[in-house]
């Protein structure tokens, strides 16, 4: 009869604890640019800073930086609507992803 209590007490402390955790993800401007690009992507980019709107990355290469640029237009556009965070812009510069 203790079982049944403490199998729904964990299934409520896990339904709360995804909850929160997709919570923090709409919120972070950086969580959502991740969840955008492919894992290809990723590999070449690391979050900077996200400041007045602004969403700087560093990329490791001109190529890579090249590539996303032309992407910038569709990630703002996907990105738009999905935090609370307005993302008014990315900023892509050649710096150490590490």
């Amino acid at each position: 009869m203790a079982i049944e209590p403490i199998k729904d007490t964990v299934l409520s402390v896990m339904k709360e604890l995804v909850s929160q955790k997709s919570q923090v993800a709409d919120d972070d401007p950086w969580a959502l640019l991740k969840k955008a690009l492919t894992k290809r992507q990723l590999k070449h980019i690391k979050f900077n800073y996200f400041k007045k709107g602004i969403l700087g990355v560093y990329v490791d290469s001109s190529s890579w930086l090249y590539s996303l640029d032309l992407e910038k237009q569709n990630l703002l556009d996907r990105l738009s609507g999905k935090t609370k965070a307005v993302i008014k812009d990315i900023r892509f510069r050649i710096g150490e992803v590490k």
